[in-house]
């Protein structure tokens, strides 16, 4: 048995509009017809009103009543009076209802059918009453003799047949028919074209279809870890899910506003108001590095544009992890290296019975790998940052780069807060020296004078603030830069970099720290990254 499908929602609509439409061209048609019933009925009364004062107020009644023979003065002149006023009987009686003229020849001389007890006490009264021609509207109105002193002498009658009112509203009412039967019918074309509109945006899906689409996009929506964003035409956040707000940074209160106006980087800003789409593009916000993906879409004239983000900071910092380690690897194979010439001379030396010599070479060696060792580890009770500086001793030592710790340096065990991310610490510092060792490299052999490449560190914590200052010998900045430097995409270097300072000035705000560039005293570049080392208090 196959089981029927619900009706969509616009063929639900569909059918309580064209209801809706009949019951209201329906009802209208009712109502017109009840008034126009009541309309027929008050202009017939008005208008036999009309007629019988007219006669009434004749003077040849009154002078024809007066007279022996009154029905062959005043049969002609009623029936003229019925023939040009439209009603349908004028009949003229004496004032005990005997009629001198009637319709119907055969009735004159026989009694009045109705009340006129009203009209001999001077009054004119209407009254629907059931006569010789059947049920009828009739106004009875007294004849005054001003001969006799204003006394009534005779009374006039006139009246229109109930059929003949029902024929009136008859012809009425199939003209309002024919209204009503035009209204419905434009009335159901306009719910039809509607209802054709709304099918096409609702795909023919019924309420209970599109109820439970609107569940499973909400929770769809809610239960995605990446972020998405929809803007409209005018560049309005249409839609935004809860990932799109932590990613950017954004309030609650986001849909609604521009793009251009929720503060973000220029560089993302342009990306998602860009009219072409845009794949994989790497942007910095204040917190995080993202992935965004725009892509343009249309639906007749209305056009927007949907965006995708990917949270890249964990990926980011794997990626400087992993680039470190690689380096450390490659200044380990290179000490390795060195190790083993130097283990050679040591070995020939001792083949060449020079014993002490060798001696003395192999200790000033140990000596001197062991004394910056000895220094980290006395100053910097922090492992992490221990291992990153030996480690970017080694790197230097291999570009011919001299990485020294300032003699201020000191950071104590348990100094540094659980909350301050040791990570951080890593893409700050090893950032910081990463920058001093390229640009202490390339100064080497640019001046006349010979000079050496440098690389200076201080980390020192105290004052409730951890400084971490990084300083060099190269050619330094120029000072118009200072504040493009952290701009994601800057470099001095070759394309494609640019993005070691920006993260360095994007994890100093996420620890709600601060950093800056000034004049090295060696000449070179010195940038100061300052962290407190208590958590920020709340605002309100």
């Amino acid at each position: 048995m196959r089981i029927p499908h619900p009706r969509s929602l616009a063929g639900q609509l569909f059918a309580m509009q064209v209801v809706l439409v009949a019951a209201l061209v329906a009802g209208c048609a009712v109502f017109a017809y009840v008034t126009d019933r009541e309309q027929a009925v008050v202009a017939a009364r008005q208008r036999a009103t009309a007629a019988a004062v007219a006669v009434a107020d004749s003077p040849s009644v009154a002078e024809a009543a007066r007279s022996k023979d009154p029905t062959a003065r005043l049969q002609p002149y009623a029936e003229k009076v019925r023939r040009d006023t439209g009603v349908t009987f004028v009949t003229i009686m004496d004032t005990h209802g005997v009629r001198w003229a009637h319709p119907d020849p055969d009735q004159i001389g026989a009694t009045y059918l109705g009340h006129i007890k009203p009209a001999l006490r001077g009054r004119i009264f209407p009254e629907t009453y059931t006569g010789t021609l059947g049920p009828s509207v009739r106004v009875v109105a007294p004849v005054r003799d001003d001969r006799a002193g204003g006394r009534i002498t005779a009374l006039v009658s006139a009246g229109i047949t109930v059929d003949t009112i029902s024929a009136q509203v008859r012809q009425q009412l199939l003209a309002l028919l024919g209204v009503a039967a035009a209204a419905l019918a434009l009335g159901g074309l306009c719910a039809y074209v509607i209802n054709a509109r709304l099918r096409r945006h609702t795909h023919g899906m019924n309420a209970a279809e599109l109820s439970r689409m609107h569940d499973y996009h909400q929770a769809a929506l809610h239960a995605v870890r990446e972020g998405l964003l929809m803007l409209d035409g005018q560049r309005r956040i249409a839609l935004i899910n809860d990932g799109g707000r932590e990613l950017l940074g954004l309030p609650e209160d986001s849909v609604g506003r521009y793009a251009s106006e929720l503060g973000l980087p220029p560089a993302l800003t342009g990306a998602l108001l860009a009219a072409e789409p845009r794949v994989d593009e790497l942007h910095l916000t204040a917190e995080r590095v993202v992935v965004v993906n725009t892509s343009p879409v249309s639906s007749g004239e209305q056009r927007g544009t949907v965006v995708t983000l990917r949270d890249h900071t964990e990926l980011q910092a794997l990626s400087g992890e992993l680039d470190s380690l690689r380096g450390f690897a490659e200044a380990l194979r290179s000490q390795a290296h060195e190790a083993a010439n130097r283990l050679h001379a040591v070995v020939s030396l001792i083949e060449l019975g020079r014993e002490d010599e060798a001696v003395d070479f192999a200790t000033a060696e140990l000596e001197l790998a062991q004394a910056l060792t000895d220094q980290v580890v006395a100053a910097v009770a922090e492992p992490v940052l221990a291992a990153l500086l030996l480690g970017k001793a080694a790197q230097a030592s291999e570009r011919g780069v001299e990485l020294v710790l300032a003699p201020d340096s000191r950071i104590d065990d348990g100094v540094l807060p659980p909350g301050l991310p040791a990570r951080d610490l890593v893409t700050i510092l090893g950032n910081l020296i990463d920058n001093a060792t390229d640009a202490a490299a390339e100064g080497v052999g640019n001046d006349s004078a010979p000079r050496s490449a440098r690389v200076t560190v201080t980390a020192r914590a105290d004052a409730g603030e951890l400084t971490l200052r990084v300083s060099d010998t190269g050619a330094g900045l120029d000072p118009a830069a200072a504040e493009e430097v952290f701009r994601r995409g800057w470099s001095t270097k070759s394309p494609g970099r640019g993005l070691g300072l920006a993260l360095v000035q994007q994890a100093t705000r996420r620890n709600a720290g601060t950093v800056e560039v000034t004049t090295s005293p060696d000449g070179g570049a010195q940038f100061t990254a300052r962290l407190p080392l208590t958590a920020p208090a709340a605002t309100t």
